[in-house]
């Protein structure tokens, strides 16, 4: 394709996602409804397949669209999560009934592409304790990974807003079992500290910090507080999809102190790009601990993660697969 070609398929859609964003913003409620459903999917349609677009080069006008559709992004996905949390609640069990959610089946495409990555760059046993950063009314990534990929994890989910919170712990209810590796947590990420000491994982949602320099406080604050050797999993967005969500540049992850050790773009229904990092464990005095950093996509592991990955197949194999309804 020629130069002079992807300028005019990138001038075309972006004016196509800006004529969206003008009929977004002048919905009279952004809770799910026919015409509202119709406008996020035809957006969601336009920004999924490949783009050359680069949403970081794009016009003052552009990028002011473009933050402003982010932000209506985030206030209708709050508003879809707390509908679909609510009518699940009404369930005698609530995780029977997952599936109703519109985009489970993304959830669960996502959940196990981070637990693979995760599997198979960070070494060591499975992690058992897990936090989720902006986890939502419908907490679907603590759900999923706890019923399909750690059955003897615990996972805390932490929300702004108590409401969110409330809405979250009324799912897990009817299950026992469950719920007790379960906790909910109102709270700022700013002021986690010490607790963040105490995770293996810590998964940071897109909408968290969603202006750069927000997200990019955001890591700087786990860089300085989280475990040394613990993992951290960051959703971003690449192509027409940063339309939708905000981009993280993996420079950023580094320069909040971990070392970026994949990235990845999904190309299918996944939407989220996905960074696994790692904050360095301390090395002894003139040793020569293994660690490293891939600043490319990552289509296939170097050899070193090789090695590391068929020193984790066991521990896939061994995963219980306990299943949530599909």
């Amino acid at each position: 394709m020629g130069e002079q070609q992807e300028e005019e398929e990138v001038e075309m859609l972006v004016k196509k996602i800006t004529g969206l964003a003008t009929a977004i913003a002048k919905l009279p409620s952004l809770s799910p409804s026919p015409e509202v459903n119709a406008l996020f999917t035809e957006l969601v349609v336009t920004c999924i397949p490949p783009s050359s677009v680069d949403v970081e080069q794009l016009s003052p006008e552009a990028q002011d669209m473009r933050a402003g559709l982010i932000r209506l992004c985030a206030d209708a996905e709050g508003h879809l999560e707390a509908h679909y949390s609510d009518l699940l609640a009404a369930h005698d069990n609530p995780l029977d009934h997952l599936a109703l959610f519109p985009y489970f089946n993304n959830y669960i495409q996502l959940s196990q592409l981070e637990y693979g990555l995760l599997a198979r760059h960070v070494p060591g046993p499975p992690p058992s304790r897990l936090a989720f950063l902006g986890s939502g009314p419908l907490p679907l990534t603590s759900l999923v990974l706890a019923a399909r990929h750690l059955p003897a994890a615990s996972f805390h989910n932490y929300d702004i807003c108590a409401d969110a919170n409330d809405r979250a712990r009324r799912l897990v209810r009817a299950d026992h079992r469950l719920a007790a590796r379960m906790a909910f947590h109102t709270s700022d990420v700013a002021d986690v500290t010490r607790d963040l000491a105490t995770y293996d994982v810590v998964f940071l949602a897109a909408l968290v910090g969603m202006a750069a320099e927000d997200k990019a406080r955001v890591v700087e604050h786990l860089g300085r507080h989280m475990a040394p050797g613990a993992a951290l999993v960051v959703r971003s967005a690449h192509g027409a999809r940063g339309f939708l969500y905000p981009v993280v540049d993996p420079e950023e992850i580094r320069r909040g102190g971990f070392d970026v050790l994949a990235v990845h773009h999904p190309e299918g229904e996944v939407i989220n790009s996905v960074i696994i990092a790692r904050k360095p464990a301390v090395a002894p005095e003139g040793g020569d601990a293994h660690v490293h950093s891939h600043g490319a996509v990552m289509s296939r592991p170097c050899q070193c993660c090789e090695v590391e990955a068929r020193a984790h197949q066991k521990m896939e194999e061994m995963a219980a697969m306990e299943k949530l309804p599909s």
